[in-house]
């Protein structure tokens, strides 16, 4: 990414003066500081960043800013940008499946917590004496986008046998899951904690840390995601499924942590034959919306700054390359003054878009302006 030395507050103001032909991304630095405080204050335990959601350095840098001082990172390169920022950080490394390569690279910037679902990944960590190592746990369980566990995690009788190897190898026994992306449904993870308090019971093991994932809802689409109610339902559920025994909590927030510090604005470059095309799509800052439901939060503005406000009627949007594929995934309600040449400002778009741009066809957003408020 390019960064904008130019500071504005105001992103239609932005655009109306600059009129830019390429996409552009609006960085709000004291809506990340917010919402990371908001994780802060309000979850019932450690609060680390999922750097892949997004890993631009001024991200990593708010964060650190703002109080987190452990990351959830998924390979070397994650790790050394984190310690790029905060040498000190805390990474934890629990993508499950790795290379020999990788667990020394790991292990010398110095991880403190790995993950495996697998005794394979087990036994290639090699010593793991004193060192948290929480099992990944997957459960048939509804309430997010996309279900996680098509990938990664082990079913509860491999959990059980694996928090078992763990304890009889020295290794500190823990567990993890991931709800799957955009979760709305508390009850997600109520049945996930209820589900590991039987299975440490079964392993005859005591845990360490719970580590309930990222999943985090974004504000992609009314209502707003109400986080405490799921931070209350954690909390919750930890109290009635482990009792006095209950394991320190750790959770790994990545969209819904910085979604809302980004937005995205792109020019409309043709309407024509109910088709609206734009100058960036799939394969650019929009990649998501090939698998997500359209978001419903965007803000149409004429060339001179001012809101399109008329009826809005459902357009075919595409973006700009050469492939057919580049297109959004269902039709988006846009105003019908809609013209060329205007801009539509996508909101909460921080969360993998910047990390997945591309410059396929010599296209994909680039510029970032830094809004102070």
């Amino acid at each position: 990414m390019v960064v904008q030395d130019t500071f504005y507050s105001d992103p239609a103001k932005w655009m109306a003066r600059e009129l830019p032909d390429e996409p552009v991304f609006f960085y709000d630095p004291e809506r990340l500081t917010r919402m990371a405080r908001r994780f802060i204050d309000g979850f019932p335990g450690e609060v680390t960043y999922a750097v892949k959601a997004n890993p631009d350095p001024v991200v990593i840098e708010a964060l650190s800013r703002a109080g987190l001082q452990a990351f959830d990172v998924a390979s070397p390169e994650e790790m050394a940008l984190v310690r790029d920022v905060d040498p000190k950080a805390r990474l934890h490394y629990h993508n499950p499946v790795r290379s020999k390569a990788e667990v020394a690279a790991a292990r010398a910037f110095g991880v403190v917590s790995w993950s495996v679902d697998r005794m394979s990944e087990l036994e290639k960590l090699g010593d793991i004496e004193g060192a948290e190592i929480a099992v990944r746990l997957k459960l048939p369980v509804a309430g997010a986008v996309y279900d996680f566990g098509t990938k990664f995690g082990a079913a509860p009788e491999k959990a059980v046998a694996l928090l078992r190897a763990v304890k009889d190898r020295g290794g500190v026994p823990s567990i993890t899951f991931h709800p799957g992306t955009q979760c709305r449904d508390a009850q997600a993870w109520v049945a996930y904690i209820a589900a590991s308090a039987r299975i440490a019971a079964e392993a005859g093991v005591t845990l360490h840390r719970l580590n309930v994932g990222g999943g985090f809802p974004a504000h992609r689409n009314d209502p707003e995601p109400d986080l405490e109610v799921i931070f209350d339902a954690i909390r919750d559920a930890v109290r009635a499924s482990f009792g006095d025994d209950a394991p320190a909590l750790v959770c790994e927030p990545g969209r819904a942590m910085v979604a809302e510090a980004f937005e995205l604005a792109l020019q409309v470059k043709a309407i024509c034959d109910g088709a609206v095309f734009l100058n960036d799509g799939i394969y650019g800052g929009l990649s998501e919306w090939r698998d997500l439901s359209p978001s419903q939060r965007l803000t149409a503005y004429a060339q001179d700054g001012t809101r399109r406000d008329g009826e809005t009627v459902a357009n075919t949007v595409f973006g700009p390359t050469c492939d057919s594929l580049d297109r959004l995934s269902d039709q988006v309600s846009l105003p019908e003054d809609l013209a060329e040449g205007d801009y539509l400002l996508f909101h909460a778009c921080g969360a993998y878009s910047t990390a997945l741009v591309t410059r396929f066809n010599g296209y994909g957003a680039r510029k970032i302006v830094t809004l102070m408020r």
